[in-house]
């Protein structure tokens, strides 16, 4: 799969919150100040060529919708940050955060609990 830049990723955030929507309503989603029409348009179009969406097209305009599920590039963006900084091990990067983050023994357990109802 291949990787998002940053602003692909923050259009492609808003298409999976929305499920679908045309340039004029993703804008409307930005915070201020709104990105340009034009740039949104452009960076939708390069997630069509990347696979990442399609669109329909609905009167003049085009809708646009994911085909790439979130928990799917979730899960291949995690299995690259794992394998690319922390050897492949997930038991080095919770360590890693672990430390960094301060996280309390009951909260690991919570984090332990929540992965093994997801199961």
């Amino acid at each position: 799969m291949k990787r998002l830049t940053k602003a692909e990723e923050e259009v492609m955030q808003l298409l999976w919150r929305l499920e679908k929507a045309n340039v004029a309503a993703l804008i409307a989603e930005f915070p201020a100040p709104k990105p340009a029409y034009n740039t949104v348009s452009t960076i939708v179009r390069i997630l069509e060529d990347k696979g990442f969406v399609d669109h329909q097209k609905v009167g003049k305009g085009h809708v646009y919708f994911p085909l790439v599920k979130k928990g799917e590039y979730s899960n291949e963006s995690i299995n690259k940050l794992v394998d690319g900084y922390f050897q492949g091990s997930f038991k080095s990067m919770v360590s890693f955060f672990m430390k960094k983050n301060d996280i309390s023994l009951s909260e690991l357990e919570e984090i332990m609990n929540h992965i093994q109802k997801d199961k």
